[in-house]
């Protein structure tokens, strides 16, 4: 596996800007949608569960749990850029992921942060 299986985050391609920080150097917010996010809830299948188990006892980078979850979190963000291009934003400003456990089934990411209108200053 390369280092493309463990990366994530946004394509250039993406016609929705996407940062951590509440602003973008350069840019000034024009309008402030509101909150958004992008949501998945994704199961383990039963042989990365066994392949886990057994790694866990010696010890190591769990590999097919860790390609799921990145996965899982660009998944949760393509909904997010998504729910922002719907309405009518072009930037998503303070964006942050939650992980949680679901149920003891699976693996909950939400990807969420504050759709916004911005333009070059």
């Amino acid at each position: 596996m390369g280092i493309e299986d463990y990366g994530g985050g946004q394509t250039a391609q993406s016609d929705v800007l996407v940062v951590t920080t509440n602003d973008v150097p350069g840019y000034r917010v024009t309008q402030v949608i509101g909150e958004v996010f992008g949501l998945t809830v994704r199961s383990r299948h039963l042989g990365s569960q066994i392949g886990a188990g057994l790694k866990s006892m010696i010890g190591g980078e769990l590999k097919g749990l860790t390609k799921t979850l990145v996965e899982t979190r660009n998944q949760a963000m393509n909904r997010l850029v998504e729910q922002a291009k719907a309405r009518g934003a072009n930037a998503v400003l303070m964006m942050r992921f939650d992980v949680t456990e679901a149920a003891d089934v699976g693996t909950e990411v939400c990807a969420y942060g504050t759709a916004a209108v911005i333009s070059r200053e």
